[in-house]
């Protein structure tokens, strides 16, 4: 696949690259559908060599497996002192209750 990246692409590519490799760090990616916020975290992700998790939401995804997910995240973060990214969409929110 062929890719293209121009001037402002890279700017944003570098600054969420910054961001995600200092401690403890996050940002809130925002912007109109389709303006690439995924990828260019995704990529920032993989130039710091790092892993990207995201929840799989299924129609019958609860509040338990939530808590699962999250947990399988932490023992990989605490136990296993891995780097990984973790991308959350507003799409994936089933449930407002719980935030």
């Amino acid at each position: 696949m062929d890719l293209v990246l121009f001037e402002y692409a890279l700017k944003h590519i570098l600054i969420i690259l910054r961001i995600i490799r200092q401690p403890r760090s996050s940002a809130l990616l925002v912007g109109i559908g389709g303006s690439g916020r995924k990828s260019f975290a995704q990529l920032a992700s993989f130039i710091a060599d790092y892993s990207t998790m995201s929840l799989e939401i299924t129609k019958n995804y609860n509040y338990s497996q939530f808590k699962e997910d999250i947990k399988k995240i932490f023992h990989e973060i605490g136990v296993k002192n891995k780097f990984i990214s973790f991308l959350f969409s507003d799409t994936q929110i089933k449930d407002e209750q719980f935030l």
